[in-house]
């Protein structure tokens, strides 16, 4: 089963069948919203196109959530517990160069961590030496090379590579410190893949994030951030990132 985390512009999922809505609670709480339990299928396509999905939408179904308040403990071993065999995580984000235009696609494999005061662990305590999982590479490589490979098989550019830098949000970020950020080597910048992504490597759950550059971040472009430009972006980016989900649920692994 895929689980699928949905961010910005990802509340819900509208192309799927057979759904069913459960919340679950978990030893961390409830989860941003009720998983999303379904089925894409295409009459057109080839492969298998049945299966499972498992859906979540961190910032819950009316996207009220803040990243910093996110239970990202909660939504992780919710998806966990539901036996997702792997997460694809869908995070709306700012360009830190003019190398990506607004509506472009990035496959990060690295990330940079500037949050604070955030549940960023199961375990709380050391029992063993579990507890300090490796991070080298967050991101699954196959399942990185299999959304390369939808994409392309779809005719959607999608980069492949970049450092996401996480913020803590939920205001945008200073001229300054995207030049500290840019500085470090992230190409982007978000607020909600970290501790996402290192839950979901405690629970060996393999994880790779599909970014969408919906702005230029500060600085970055003349002017001020405009939401409304923010959400144009997003909905052509969406649409291609459906694309790709839909060609990768379809097509023989």
């Amino acid at each position: 089963m895929l689980g699928i985390m949905g961010g910005s512009g990802w509340s819900k999922i509208d192309w799927l069948d057979n759904e069913e809505k459960r919340m679950v609670q978990t030893p961390f709480g409830k989860p941003s919203a009720p998983l999303q339990f379904a089925r894409y299928s295409d009459s057109a396509a080839v492969g298998n196109p049945q299966e499972a999905i498992c859906f979540l939408g961190r910032h819950g179904e009316s996207h009220t959530i803040a990243p910093h308040t996110v239970n990202y403990r909660a939504n992780v071993h919710a998806m966990w517990e539901a036996g997702v065999d792997a997460i694809i995580a869908i995070n709306a984000v700012g360009a830190c160069s003019a190398a990506f235009s607004s509506g472009s696609l990035v496959l990060p494999d690295q990330i940079i961590d500037y949050t604070y005061g955030r549940e960023h662990t199961f375990f709380d305590t050391l029992e063993d030496f579990s507890s300090h999982v490796d991070f080298t590479e967050p991101f699954d490589v196959a399942l990185r090379q299999r959304l390369l490979a939808c994409a392309s098989a779809v005719d959607i550019p999608l980069h492949d590579g970049g450092t996401y830098g996480c913020t803590q949000g939920p205001r945008f970020e200073s001229a300054a410190e995207i030049r500290k950020i840019a500085r470090d080597g992230c190409d982007v910048v978000g607020m909600t893949l970290m501790p996402e992504a290192a839950l979901c490597r405690e629970r060996r759950i393999p994880v790779a994030c599909i970014c969408m550059v919906v702005n230029p971040a500060a600085g970055v472009a003349d002017g001020v951030i405009s939401i409304a430009d923010i959400e144009q972006a997003m909905a052509t980016a969406s649409t291609n990132v459906a694309d790709i989900l839909k060609h990768h649920l379809v097509s023989p692994a």
